[in-house]
């Protein structure tokens, strides 16, 4: 029986399964920044953005990543600005951390030009660890343009985006040791051998295949990943279904059987792993693509 689904509802989980698959395969901070940029424009109809991030230790926000007429050229910033904290709308989102919506700048005295004028703003704070890591601010040249459907979108990214930033920087404190040794076989495992597709894979036989202990291998997973031993498999069996959703190749197959295939025992382990992992469901996921297709 075919749903009736609301098209602005149907949008929101297209755009945000688009910036969480988008941002899962970033290595670096910088090509976060920049990706999320180009893609507030593409996926949400902006003519602006630009992100900015905290210098603590001068109080000010530097522009790291834009794109639309801030962006000539790759990865360049046109009229590279700085802003202290507390000054303009920015700056005021930046002290305060809450978002805001400006519908016309005109009448907000805090307004600061940029490369052009435009008339309406919307400014959305980044949070790491109740700390902010930096802005997200985009324009537009008419008023009234922003609504709350946009900033409800906007801050999700915001969420998106600190979560992938603090991923990162937990993988760029890790020490080269033994441990990381054993980590990196593990890995190698899961990427090249796909042990994760095996339905009864458990701690003691993947601890098994790398000859160290059950208890080691969860405090070692726990460490390297900051994440549970189950969470780290459904991770890849997650990222496995979400290919396979989307491809031609399997599209005779059912939902279930698409997470079957990916190493879940059953529908419900499937279901509950994935909406964990991409906030969708894996039929909401599916349809979201069949729209970007």
């Amino acid at each position: 029986m075919k749903q009736n689904v609301n098209p602005k509802n149907l949008n929101e989980i297209k755009a945000i399964s688009y910036f969480a698959t988008s941002l899962g395969s970033k290595e670096s901070i910088e090509d976060v920044l920049w990706d999320i940029t180009k893609n507030v424009i593409h996926q949400l109809g902006f003519v602006d953005c630009v992100i900015y991030e905290l210098d603590h230790e001068k109080n000010i926000l530097v522009q790291r990543a834009a794109y639309g007429t801030k962006n000539p050229q790759h990865k360049t910033i046109y009229n590279q600005i700085t802003i202290e904290v507390g000054i303009g709308i920015v700056g005021s989102v930046a002290k305060n951390r809450k978002p805001e919506l400006i519908p016309n700048t005109k009448y907000d005295i805090r307004y600061i030009v940029d490369d052009c004028k435009r008339l309406s703003e919307i400014c959305v704070p980044i949070i790491i660890n109740d700390s902010l890591f930096g802005v997200i601010d985009s324009e537009h040249p008419n008023s009234n343009f922003y609504n709350e459907r946009h900033l409800h979108l906007l801050t999700i990214i915001a969420a998106l985006c600190s979560q992938k930033v603090k991923e990162l920087r937990g993988q760029n404190k890790k020490p080269l040791t033994k441990a990381n040794e054993y980590f990196k076989k593990l890995e190698r495992l899961m990427k090249f051998q796909k042990i994760y597709q095996n339905p009864n894979l458990s701690l003691s036989s993947v601890a098994n295949l790398l000859g160290i202990s059950a208890c080691y291998l969860s405090s070692l997973v726990n460490t390297a990943s900051n994440t549970s031993f189950i969470n780290y498999i459904n991770k890849y069996r997650v990222s496995e279904a979400k290919c396979k959703l989307h491809s031609n190749h399997y599209a005779h197959y059912t939902i279930v059987s698409v997470g079957l295939e990916a190493g879940f025992n059953s529908k419900s382990a499937f279901y509950n792993a994935f909406k964990k992992h991409t906030g969708l469901t894996p039929s909401a996921y599916q349809q979201s693509q069949l729209i970007l297709s």
